[in-house]
């Protein structure tokens, strides 16, 4: 009894630990986005107020590449936790960032460092090549 006890303790304190750790994809909408990361209608230059590193995913409901990003982003957000913040844009709902962005393809990933300036990738690329390149552009470890 006192084993079984203790097991459940134990699962119980990890997956709460895991809880409290985890960080979700979020959806953000153009006024969001001022709000949040660069008020483009403000300020004429990029100017970053965050504290951590942020993916944009530019996509669409109806595009295939973009339905396969989507489980590989999933798993990134979880394995970076609180490190790094990924954000969802719907091209077709808010129009004016796909256009800040110029995403005339999709999917666009946007990474915004804590410092510096924003840099784009276009298409689907695999988990690996996306851990690298935040290892190495946004300098954020696992």
């Amino acid at each position: 009894m006192m084993k079984k006890r203790m097991i459940f303790s134990l699962v119980f304190f990890f997956l709460s630990v895991g809880i409290l750790y985890a960080q979700e994809i979020k959806s953000l909408t153009t006024a969001e986005f001022q709000k949040e990361i660069w008020d483009f209608k403000k300020e004429k230059s990029f100017k970053y107020p965050g504290d951590k590193p942020i993916i944009l995913d530019l996509y669409a409901t109806w595009c295939p590449p973009c339905k396969k990003l989507s489980p590989i982003l999933a798993n990134i957000q979880k394995e970076y936790g609180k490190k790094l913040q990924i954000y969802k844009i719907d091209v077709d709902k808010e129009p004016e960032l796909a256009g800040l962005f110029e995403a005339s393809s999709i999917p666009t990933l946007v990474f915004i460092p804590k410092t510096g300036h924003p840099f784009k990738i276009v298409g689907l690329r695999p988990q690996e090549q996306l851990e690298q390149i935040i290892t190495e552009k946004l300098e954020i470890k696992k």
